[in-house]
């Protein structure tokens, strides 16, 4: 089970300040290039079927309904931003997709296998197989070094020491972190974590992305980088669900949805 840990955030630029604006584009151009190139787009599919999801908690004599007949396709290559008020139910949501609950009506198709009813070892499994999660407080192991932290997801699976190694400093390349691998979570900046975060999240090269908040605890600027590399792994191809209540993130995703009283509000469409 992981741990959270805090990490220094670094202090907040001047919003619109010509430093934060070259520093985000001098990012976003090195993230960039150290992205693979992308491949020709494979036919879209759904990730994501729900059908009739009802999720009712009961407290003693007190019956919750925090999700109420929520029906949601979400296909290959979506980037989809989940959005509302605190007791709205889109963390219940996110804790569903991410198999870490089940739903207590309906139906749920992840990568078209039924998650509905599956028991804990098999949900574990399939977030294993098909999830990477991206948390807001970065939920880092901080005894281990950032290339520890990225190979474990391929530990559970089973991938050899040399492949583990050889893997998680690809993707630290990738997010910008080739020069701090040896570092622990202590040594890095908030965004730095993040960073490892997300190259955790894609090292069983999962079918979709999950990000709780996941500029909650960054400054403006840091937070800027964060989403412009989360749009560049969706252009190359990776499904994004992220949760979040500030529409300046939201904005970057492609489609948003927004949630009350346990129900899916008619969809915004993004131009």
């Amino acid at each position: 089970m992981m741990h959270e840990q805090s990490a220094p955030v670094p202090q907040k630029p001047e919003v619109g300040s010509r430093e934060s604006e070259d520093s985000s584009r001098k990012t976003a151009s090195r993230v960039q290039s150290l992205a693979p190139s992308t491949q020709s787009p494979e036919p879209s599919h759904p990730v994501i079927e729900l059908n009739g999801i009802d999720k009712i908690y009961r407290m003693g004599e007190t019956t919750v309904n925090a999700l109420v007949n929520v029906s949601l396709t979400i296909n290959q290559g979506d980037f989809l931003a989940i959005m509302g008020s605190s007791g709205s139910g889109k963390s219940t949501l996110l804790n569903l997709l991410g198999c870490l609950d089940r739903p207590t009506k309906g139906d749920y198709k992840l990568e078209g296998q039924d998650v509905s009813n599956m028991n804990d070892d098999e949900l574990s499994n399939a977030r294993l197989r098909y999830i990477g999660f991206i948390f807001q407080s970065f939920n880092l192991l901080p005894h281990l070094s950032v290339l520890r932290n990225i190979e474990l997801p391929l530990y559970y699976q089973g991938c050899s020491s040399e492949e583990s190694k050889q893997r998680a400093k690809e993707l630290a390349a990738r997010v910008g972190l080739e020069s701090r691998t040896k570092h622990r979570p202590t040594e890095l900046s908030g965004g730095q974590c993040q960073r490892v975060a997300i190259a955790r999240a894609l090292a069983n090269d999962p079918a979709l992305i999950l990000a709780d908040e996941p500029t909650g605890n960054l400054d403006s600027k840091t937070g800027l980088e964060i989403m412009q590399l989360l749009e560049t792994l969706n252009k190359q191809g990776k499904t994004i669900v992220m949760v979040t209540h500030e529409t300046h993130i939201a904005d970057y995703a492609d489609r948003q949805i927004h949630m009350r009283d346990g129900q899916i509000l008619p969809e915004v469409n993004q131009p």
